[in-house]
């Protein structure tokens, strides 16, 4: 049995096509075909069921796809290790964020990217459910988003700062100058909101349930840049963590009073697992940052 075809294998049990899993392994058809009948023939048993419409797995190939994962996932993290004991930094860095981290993250970014130049970072920006699920299937080595509101015995979360939300505007907006606000001053404001997959629109949510029927919200989207965007040409007020006005002098952040609410900044990571010296790397200039460092929490020491 080989790595290659077990890799093969899961990608056409992904796909289940055989046209589609050789181009995305950049092999012909053909050559796909015999090395998973190979595989087939040396564990003797079929792994898929073909037809000239469809392709399923057998319940063997069911049993296998679980394992034929792991095997390829420890092979891959052995091959990180080995890299890693040579001098220079390479590969690749996965790492996941949340809308609200964009802001903060490009003085990081910057520095990395000139300290490491053999290192390639592929930053994926999506809600937290998707990028900590990204997470758990090892698709990525590590995560920056808000704590979420539940526990997963499969990761580790390590705090990077504390922070509130806060009612953002424009510096000439009416309510610009108040030291806070409470969820009444809000009501009768136009709003443009983080939808609702995103943490802080969940977390406002959480804290005033059924606010929505009461506020007039005329926009909802998940991009930040935009939504600040928005605020700062317009009467509009949104709720977002005070780390999106990073290095955004156009705009004032407002606390919210009654309760306010808290979120933790986070570095999330897989419990049990090989961290990559540029994930270390990384996190260490975030650490250090201007975006976080008056609050940073150095747990890499």
């Amino acid at each position: 049995m080989e790595l290659r075809q077990l890799k093969y294998f899961v990608k056409t049990a992904e796909t289940l096509n055989f046209s589609e899993a050789a181009r995305l392994l950049f092999v012909t058809q053909s050559t796909l075909s015999q090395q998973i009948r190979q595989l087939e023939e040396e564990l003797d048993v079929a792994l898929f069921q073909r037809d000239s419409h469809s392709v399923r797995l057998t319940e063997s190939g069911e049993h296998l796809l679980p394992c034929a994962k792991a095997t390829l996932q420890d092979a891959e993290q052995c091959l990180t290790r080995i890299n890693d004991l040579k001098a220079a930094l390479s590969g690749t860095l996965n790492i996941g964020i949340t809308y609200s981290f964009v802001p903060i993250l490009s003085e990081t970014v910057k520095i990395f990217t000139n300290q490491y130049p053999g290192v390639k970072l592929n930053i994926v920006c999506r809600n937290m459910e998707i990028v900590l699920e990204m997470l758990k299937r090892r698709d990525l080595d590590f995560v920056l988003c808000y704590k979420p509101d539940y526990q997963d015995e499969e990761m580790e979360s390590h705090a990077l700062f504390d922070e509130n939300l806060c009612a953002i505007m424009s510096k000439d907006h009416p309510l610009a100058k108040r030291e806070c606000l409470t969820i009444v001053d809000l009501l009768d404001q136009s709003m443009a909101l983080p939808s609702k997959d995103t943490q802080a629109r969940q977390a406002f949510d959480r804290t005033y349930p059924g606010i929505d029927d009461k506020m007039h919200i005329q926009v909802e989207m998940n991009s930040v840049n935009v939504l600040l965007d928005l605020v700062r040409e317009t009467k509009m007020i949104t709720i977002l963590s005070q780390a999106a006005l990073y290095h955004n002098d156009a705009l004032v952040a407002v606390p919210l009073d009654n309760p306010p609410i808290q979120m933790e900044g986070c570095v999330h990571t897989l419990r049990k697992t090989y961290r990559k010296r540029a994930a270390e790397e990384f996190i260490r200039i975030l650490g250090q940052s201007n975006a976080v460092m008056v609050r940073a929490n150095n747990w890499l020491k």
